[in-house]
């Protein structure tokens, strides 16, 4: 299951995931950025913010967040990934050859200077 805020004001996405991923969960977040990318033509981000990688419920959910990245890369600017997790350094540096979004690592709690980031104040 996945908890996302929205803020449509500065163009926003704060996804939360509270357990392993499912397919259903992209399908949601997809319904929820889906007519600001249409209205706007992008996102300014989306901040990951997750103590730890809950990892996916099945190879369905795998396949599933692959599409949505894959659907949804070029229209996002900047993706903030709020972690302790090792994964956390390694989306930094992996992702960044396959998407287009610039992708930056914050240590866990540091949602706000991801936010600050993201709007270009930091």
């Amino acid at each position: 299951m996945i908890d996302f805020e929205f803020d449509a004001t500065q163009s926003v996405i704060i996804i939360r995931p509270q357990s392993r991923l499912q397919a259903r969960d992209f399908d949601t977040l997809a319904n929820a950025v889906d007519p600001q990318i249409e209205a706007a033509g992008s996102l300014a981000g989306i901040i990951i913010d997750a103590p730890t990688f809950p990892g996916w419920d099945d190879f369905a959910a795998l396949i599933r967040h692959f599409r949505f990245v894959r659907d949804h890369q070029k229209h996002v600017k900047k993706i903030a990934v709020v972690t302790d997790s090792p994964i956390g350094d390694l989306a930094e540096h992996l992702a960044s050859h396959f998407i287009s979004a610039q992708i930056r690592h914050f240590p866990r709690g540091h949602v706000e200077s991801a936010r600050q980031w993201i709007a270009g104040t930091s």
